[in-house]
């Protein structure tokens, strides 16, 4: 990033600042002020999730920047998709170690992309110096009594995966090598993931648990299975693979990429076996698989597959052993 003589409060008024959306009277105060007011809608509960993206951790350094700001709303987003909640409203920190106006613009423009088409108004937020950093806090309005969680599978349900897990870890490794068009499947899958808001609204009263995938399938599915004290069998010949996996890749490599890639954002789920029919029916609405991976067991752990698979479970920031 190149520096410019672009103040703190030039940037914010510039690139992140807006008039709240006509007609939205849920913003009493928005951007601008000390605090944002809001306004929730009647019968409905708020629902808060914050993220951060940080450089060369979360996202590459040399990542087009408005995917940057796509990839840092839609993983926060993706925390309100898995409660079945509806986005509503966010905050926005952001660490810059200088100010670009090029760069700012493209962030912004991925960001409020993302965030107008999913209903999301950027209220408040917060900009500092320092190594590039990307905080968001995300509100969603879920009604009462229905939000989705970890906990509450029950014996005999069926575990199901919407989309296609897998592609965002092989694009994050075809990025490492080299590979740099953005529009390539897998590159999208991974630096543009798509938050499943309307599945994992459309699958409120279906879905008796919910996560979503992003720190790995068999990681995230582990969450999952502690929350509700059980463990689970799963079927590897009916993980869903990927036609571009399956073009390039060994079996064995496809299926570490699915069980354990991570950054896939889609959503894991527990459902009655006499319920998935109609939970695929409404998801297909959307042109999005669910696919049933195995069943909840009374035994604790995940059963039914190798142990080489469950030797890579998900991502640690900290996974080192205190004494």
């Amino acid at each position: 990033m190149s520096r410019t003589s672009l103040s703190e409060f030039d940037l914010i008024a510039r690139y992140l600042s807006r008039p709240a959306t006509a007609g939205r009277s849920d913003v009493v105060v928005g951007n601008g002020d000390d605090c944002a007011v809001l306004a929730l809608s009647p019968g409905q509960q708020l629902a808060v999730s914050v993220d951060t993206s940080v450089v060369d951790i979360h996202f590459p350094h040399d990542a087009p920047p408005a995917a940057i700001g796509h990839r840092a709303l839609a993983v926060a987003l993706s925390d309100l998709a898995a409660m079945g909640a509806r986005a509503r409203w966010c905050c926005l920190a952001l660490t810059l170690p200088a100010a670009d106006p090029a760069w700012l613009e493209a962030f912004a423009d991925g960001f409020r992309e993302l965030a107008e088409r999913s209903g999301c108004e950027l209220v408040g937020g917060d900009v500092t110096r320092g190594a590039l950093t990307i905080g968001v806090t995300v509100h969603g309005e879920v009604p009462a009594g229905q939000a989705l969680q970890r906990r509450g599978a029950r014996e005999g349900d069926l575990v199901a995966v919407t989309g296609y897990p897998g592609r965002a870890a092989e694009g994050l490794a075809r990025w490492q090598q080299g590979e740099r068009n953005p529009e390539h499947p897998l590159l999208e899958a991974y630096l543009r993931p798509e938050p499943r808001l309307s599945a994992g609204a459309l699958l409120r009263g279906l879905a008796t648990s919910a996560i979503d995938i992003s720190d790995g399938l068999l990681a995230d599915l582990q969450h999952l299975l502690s929350a509700s004290g059980l463990g689970a069998r799963l079927d590897l010949e009916a993980l869903p693979l990927a036609t571009p996996l399956r073009a390039t890749l060994e079996l064995d490599e496809v299926r570490q990429r699915v069980l354990n890639g991570g950054d896939d954002y889609e959503l894991l789920v527990t459902v009655a076996a006499a319920d998935l029919a109609e939970a695929q029916r409404r998801l297909s609405s959307l042109h999005l698989p669910l696919t049933p991976i195995g069943r909840i067991v009374d035994a604790e752990g995940i059963h039914g597959i190798d142990s080489r698979y469950l030797e890579r479970q998900g991502w640690d920031h900290f996974p080192e052993v205190l004494s």
